[in-house]
């Protein structure tokens, strides 16, 4: 199975973080590394919980593209959120519906106690098809 690793300009560059944004294999599938809200600079860009899903989200986006692929191409995603509770789940929902609508893809949302970076409340990463 050929595998391509692949860390775009546009998104901060991983590897200093022991990660890639992403791999494509067999030409097929896409798996996106976990993106957070995370500037130029891989530091979180805000405090804020719904600001950083977006910012997650518009990162996701920008790797899928780097890809060959796009947001209707996803089949799973996962979510990580710190301290769950249902308001954040309301946000969640909120950003999934405008850009998936009716159709979003599989989803696994797991609550965890902490993420990589001190900061962080929101990570998200993604199985693909290619575009």
């Amino acid at each position: 199975m050929a595998q391509t690793i692949i860390n775009p300009d546009t998104l901060h560059n991983p590897v200093g973080f022991g990660y890639s944004h992403i791999a494509r294999a067999s030409g097929e599938l896409v798996f996106i590394a976990g993106q957070y809200a995370s500037g130029p600079d891989g530091n979180v860009t805000s405090g804020d919980f719904a600001e950083q899903v977006r910012q997650s989200f518009a990162n996701l986006g920008t790797a899928l593209a780097a890809a060959g692929s796009a947001y209707r191409h996803v089949v799973q995603i996962r979510t990580y959120i710190v301290g769950h509770d249902a308001a954040k789940l309301d946000i969640l929902v909120d950003v999934v519906r405008e850009i998936w609508g009716e159709r979003p893809p599989t989803q696994t949302l797991i609550g965890v106690a902490a993420l990589a970076l001190p900061g962080m409340l929101f990570e998200v990463d993604a199985v693909a098809v290619s575009g």
